[in-house]
Parts: structure tokens; sequence; C-alpha cells
């Protein structure tokens, strides 16, 4: 336990420090910070998807919900980041449960169809909205977070906004950490294994996936609103199904249902299309090769395959260990 404690805060000590050690780089810096907001989404969408068994298609739609309503209240209303971003985020999570409700009693194929319906619906309204979104042409200029100090407005640029976007990473694990040890997450786990069971156990299942489903919604509406203000553009493809896939991926890809699992898969996938840009006619073939190969051979991902082989060679070696002659009287 105590190896483990140490693990977890050298690993957090690192996160915070790597926007200062690649500071003087502005395109690993970039990457740094890309990288961020994906462990971000990614740990919210593993909480559905892995936790509780749920493939949520329509997450970058809720995102973008996020994104949108906070660049509104930023650059419309002059309110500042640190306000607009709550305001965002609850407008993700609520408009994701509203819609989301009717599908929650779902399960499989069919929720994850109704997902794609509800992502979808989305993707055009950011389109056909321009009030709202500026349409396909998107928004563009949208500043950096400030903070307010007495006298002047300290604006979170290069190393101090990836140090900002490495604290609500490393936030959102913790979040999902203590979540998944709680009593909801023991709920969530069993809706996972066997809904039918679950709720013939007396636990209510579609309160608990409403619950799930917030939580996660309101994580995407989080991250989008660090991504419109980090990109410093959005458009609908911003938030398009794609993104919710490439999510969905690294999730699997690192091994859903585990807290470190999304955070070995981001750092493995969501580099590579910018660290290839060079070998652009073979990037998608060298990603799309690195995902057949872990469906194929790591079926569990990257980490949970670990853990599995971890957990498999720690039973063998209990079962070869010689036992104990009990005393004869």
């Amino acid at each position: 336990m105590a190896h483990r404690r140490a693990a977890v805060v050298a690993l957090t000590i690192l996160a915070l420090a790597l926007p200062f050690l690649f500071a003087g780089n502005r395109f690993y810096a970039f990457i740094l910070g890309i990288t961020y907001l994906y462990i971000l989404w990614s740990s919210g969408m593993n909480l559905l998807s892995g936790f509780t068994g749920l493939m949520p298609l329509m997450y970058a739609g809720l995102a973008g919900i996020g994104a949108y309503t906070t660049v509104n209240l930023v650059m419309k209303a002059s309110v500042s980041f640190w306000l607009a971003m709550p305001v965002g985020a609850l407008a993700a999570a609520v408009v994701g449960v509203v819609l989301g409700l009717p599908s929650l009693r779902l399960r499989g194929f069919y929720f994850t169809l109704s997902g794609l319906v509800i992502q979808t619906a989305l993707t055009m309204l950011f389109v056909y909205v321009p009030q709202f979104t500026a349409g396909d042409t998107g928004i563009s200029q949208i500043p950096p977070p400030s903070i307010p100090l007495p006298g002047r407005t300290f604006p979170l640029t290069g190393v101090w906004l990836e140090e900002t976007l490495a604290v609500a990473a490393v936030l959102t694990v913790y979040l999902v950490r203590w979540i998944t040890r709680s009593t909801l997450g023991t709920y969530l786990v069993a809706i996972r294994e066997d809904d039918l069971l679950t709720e013939a156990l007396g636990i209510d299942v579609v309160r608990n996936r409403v619950l799930a489903f917030f939580i996660s919604s309101l994580i995407a509406g989080v991250g989008g609103a660090f991504y419109a203000h980090y990109m410093g553009f959005v458009s609908p493809r911003s938030f398009d199904v794609l993104t919710s896939l490439n999510t969905w991926l690294i999730v699997g890809f690192g091994g859903q249902g585990t807290i470190l699992g999304p955070i070995v898969g981001t750092l493995i996938l969501a580099p590579i299309p910018y660290l290839l840009q060079e070998l652009y006619l073979y990037k998608d073939i060298i990603y799309g090769g690195l995902i057949v190969f872990t469906t194929i051979f790591l079926p569990r991902g990257v980490y949970g395959s670990f853990l599995f082989y971890r957990r498999t060679r720690a039973a063998a070696r209990a079962a070869a260990s010689p036992k104990p002659e009990v005393a004869r009287s």
C-alpha cells in the first residue's frame, strides 16, 4: 500500500512538472496540453464505458455544449472564464441527462445507437444555430483564461495554461478514482456486470446510471471549455462523432474499467497525429495498426492486460507454493 501511494504521489508530481520541462519547445508543449485534455476526457468517459458498461457516443457533443456555452459567456457577456466554465459544464450535464434519460433504460447496442443519434442531433445543432456557434465557420480568437489580480489581469498563456490543464487532468483522475472506490462505484460495477440482478437486489439501476451520466457529462463540459480556450478556435467539427470515437478508443486501448488505463491510452495515442505530421500518408495506418494489434493481442487494453498478467502470475505462484502441513494429533 505504501509503494502504491508513493507511486501515485510521484506520478502526480511528474504530471505537474512536465509543462515546465517542455516550456522551451512550444510544439511539444502544445502536444502535452492536448494530452492533458484527453486524459481529462477519457477519464470521464471511462466512468461510463469502463465502470458502468455504457458506450456514450454523444460525449463529444456534450463537450461542445460546455465549450460553446463558456465561449459565449466569455466573449459576448464578458463573464470571467472561471465563472463561465462551471456554467458551461453544468449546461452540458443537464443537456446530457435530459437527452440521455430515455436511453439510460436501454442496454448494449441500443444505448450505443441512441447515443449516436443524440450526437448527430447535437452536431446538426452546432451547424444550424449560428447565433450560438457561428455555424461551420466556427468561433476564432477565443481568449485564454486569465486570473484577476489587484490592478491588472494575468492571462494564462504558454506554460501556465499547460500547467492549468495538468491540474485539471490530475483533479479529474482523482475524482474518478474516488467515485469508483465509493458506494456509487460499487453499484456502477454491479450494474455493469449484471443490471437485472443488481435491480433484483434492490439497487436503483436507472438512478445510479443517471448520476454517473451527470458526472461524466460534467467532466465532458469542463474539458470542452478548456479545449476551446486552449485552442483559441472551435467549430462543429471539433465535437463530432469522430471525437467521441477517438476518446472511446483511447479508453479501450489503455484498459477500460481501470484508473490508469485511460492515462496510458492517452499517452500513447493522443500525440501520434501531431508527432507523425511529416508521415501524413502513414500516420493513420500506424494509428489503426496499434489499435488492431491491441484488440487482437491485448483485448483488455495495454494496462488492463498488464494487470491481468500480473494477477494470473500471482495466482499461479500461490497455487504452486507448498501448503503448510496440518499437525496430526
